[in-house]
């Protein structure tokens, strides 16, 4: 086959940009190595920034986040077992977010794409990219034990950390960086409606998250030592745990039900530089993985594709180099930016295993300062909400 952009990865990030793409009349062709139904029941992040809303409103898949999502206007934080906060970015930023599941936005593209005759290789093994630094790359892939190839212009690495894209830049060019916590998340999924707003817990027993999916589907988290069994959580336990750290009045308010999916979630943070390697584009996990404290994860993927396709849009249509030039290093400053955020807000609201007393009071100082000032709500709030794209 032969095609102008070659997607890698039919995750959330390479079906937008396919999605983006064709909606200015560029061809792509997708390969997934995973089945359709794996990569849609995949449980992922949840909590969207607006501009995040627009891009998918402006890729045609909006209405049914419309239509099913929930916008809120911040979050919330309590400490010390009483205090709270609310970092009301709508006052602040002038920005909602927006409660939608990865899967459901995961589900939305693919029907987009199904709809628009895209090209959508499931379960393609062993994909190579190859002379990514010629102006002919191309890319193999096997189905059905049979060798395929795929000549294209460019190729959007979108197949998250674990993929080939990565790797296929080499070495001596490539540099990363990673910070990993010494803990995890454990997080369970339940049809119970959640808490009027996401809140988050700084607790003497660990960090705790009420977030929210739709009115009728809630997500907790605590925070647990990465050596936890999910044997030895048995919903009742769970549900007890996550009572103990939030104040009696949001406790009580919480509604418990059977969990429909439960999972532990090891915290790191991850960026590989630079993410243009000649015809050989990275995008989201591919590139980058940040704590989901911040929430940044899918929205940092969806800006990556925003600029990514940005730039084969103006190639193509204008034939101007100039955003592919500038890619790595535009996506890069906003990675970096969400890497600080995620790293500072993991640091203030969790208990880490060689936390002094000390530790523990500055902690609990920087979040009374934090309701106390104005101008630190107002930084918090720029930065959750998503500061605009370039």
């Amino acid at each position: 086959m032969r095609t102008q952009v070659g997607i890698i990865g039919g995750g959330p990030a390479g079906l937008l940009l396919s999605q983006l793409l064709h909606l200015k009349g560029i061809e792509s062709v997708i390969l997934e190595r995973r089945t359709r139904a794996y990569v849609m029941g995949r449980i992922r992040a949840g909590v969207l920034e607006w501009g995040t809303v627009e891009v998918l409103r402006d890729a045609g898949v909006g209405e049914r986040m419309d239509r099913e999502g929930q916008a809120h206007d911040g979050t919330g934080i309590v400490w010390a077992g009483k205090n709270r906060l609310f970092i009301d970015t709508y006052k602040y930023a002038g920005k909602r977010l927006m409660a939608y599941g990865q899967t459901q936005i995961t589900e939305d593209l693919y029907a987009a794409r199904d709809a628009m005759g895209g090209v959508i290789i499931d379960e393609a093994a062993k994909v190579t990219p190859h002379d990514i630094t010629s102006d002919t790359p191309y890319i193999t892939y096997q189905t059905q034990g049979e060798t395929h190839r795929l000549d294209c212009d460019y190729i959007a690495g979108c197949d998250g950390y674990h993929g080939v894209s990565r790797p296929s830049i080499p070495a001596s060019s490539l540099r990363t960086f990673e910070k990993v916590y010494p803990f995890g998340w454990l997080g369970i999924l339940s049809e119970t409606p959640p808490l009027p707003e996401i809140v988050y817990a700084n607790h003497e027993r660990g960090f705790a998250l009420a977030s929210m999916r739709s009115p009728m589907l809630s997500r907790y988290y605590i925070q647990c030592p990465l050596d936890t069994n999910l044997d030895d959580w048995p919903d009742e336990r769970f549900w007890e745990e996550l009572k103990a750290r939030f104040p009696v009045d949001l406790a009580d308010q919480i509604v418990t039900g059977p969990s429909i999916e439960k999972s532990i979630a090891p915290l790191r943070s991850f960026v590989a530089e630079p993410m243009r390697y000649g015809r050989l584009f990275l995008a989201g996990d591919a590139a980058h993985i940040v704590p989901p404290t911040g929430a940044k994860g899918l929205n940092l993927a969806v800006s990556d594709v925003y600029y990514l396709s940005r730039a084969f849009i103006d190639f193509y249509v204008n034939k101007s180099t100039r955003y592919l030039d500038s890619y790595s290093a535009m996506a890069l400053r906003r990675v970096w930016g969400a890497a600080r955020f995620s790293w500072w807000l993991s640091m203030l609201l969790h208990r880490f295993p060689d936390q002094t007393e000390f530790d523990r009071r500055t902690q609990e100082a920087d979040l009374d300062y934090l309701a106390s000032s104005e101008a630190a709500q107002r930084s918090v709030c720029e930065q959750y909400a998503g500061l605009p794209f370039e």
